[in-house]
């Protein structure tokens, strides 16, 4: 089992777009969704908006198949399977929303190949219609960082994941394209490794200082690019760790080796000899 926490954002960097633009737009609330940009924040903006859906008798169904038909990139999955096969533990860190990605991830069948989906919560009530709330409650417990949009700071997500991460010695790999994924990013430490979208807000951010980056930086383009790039550090990883196992086998044999001759010295340094008998005249 490889030492690694892979994390991953969730738009355009699993899926290739926004996931919330993407049924506003499929659904047609484009308009809606310019009126409401600059009045309210993203997270509860796009709560209201689900309720004007279920209000304008868009059911949960219909949010549910434009979802499935979300664009993804054909090598984002198998380069995901593959990280898993090599033990990866993979997380998602997204400011989407829990029911956006848990109907993605079961429709591409990878749901459970993630061991933790970090979002903000989204979830069917009782009249069928969709809350999507904050991560953080902002209102009553605002987390603080001035990085991050007020429903969610993914630096105090990261940092919990750490703590558990370097107790057991593995690395994290972060994947992500956003302005939000950049207080994460400056989070990682020097054996860690951080993949940006280039061309991206996130890239954009780093290439201002690239001096606050303590992680080693692997772009990516497409989700080709994506793949070989992830598949690429996974495997050096790994070999690494075979070559520290190698290694530490191989003093291990020698000190063992040492030992035994040791003992073995020590063993004829107090061996009885037999005694020495008079020689006949």
């Amino acid at each position: 089992m490889a030492g690694i926490v892979a994390v991953f954002d969730f738009d355009k960097t699993i899926v290739d777009c926004d996931s919330d633009n993407w049924v506003v737009d499929e659904l047609g609330f484009s308009a809606r969704f310019d009126q409401l940009l600059h009045t309210l924040p993203w997270n509860t903006m796009m709560d209201k908006l689900m309720g004007e859906m279920h209000s304008g008798g868009i059911e949960i169904e219909q949010i549910a198949e434009v979802l499935r038909r979300i664009p993804i990139h054909p090598r984002v999955v198998p380069a995901i399977r593959a990280a898993h096969a090599f033990g990866c533990d993979l997380r998602i860190v997204s400011d989407a929303n829990m029911f956006f990605i848990m109907t993605i991830l079961e429709h591409l069948g990878i749901k459970d190949l993630f061991s933790e989906i970090n979002t903000n919560p989204g979830f069917v009530n009782e009249e069928g219609r969709l809350r999507i709330l904050p991560y953080h409650d902002f209102k009553t417990c605002p987390h603080g960082c001035p990085l991050c949009p007020p429903n969610m700071c993914k630096g105090l997500i990261l940092e919990r994941i750490q703590a558990s991460a370097y107790a057991q010695n593995k690395r994290i790999i972060y994947s992500g394209d956003g302005a939000g994924d950049y207080c994460p990013t400056l989070k990682l430490g020097e054996r860690d490794f951080v993949m940006p979208r280039k061309d991206y807000p996130l890239w954009e951010l780093m290439l201002k200082n690239p001096s606050l980056i303590k992680a080693e930086v692997h772009e990516w383009t497409d989700g080709q690019n994506q793949e070989v790039g992830l598949l690429g550090i996974i495997q050096r990883i790994v070999s690494e760790e075979e070559e520290e196992k190698r290694t530490c086998n191989t003093r291990s044999a020698m000190a063992s080796s040492i030992s035994d001759c040791k003992l073995q010295t020590i063993v004829v340094a107090h061996e009885v000899l037999p005694p020495v008998l008079p020689v006949r005249q």
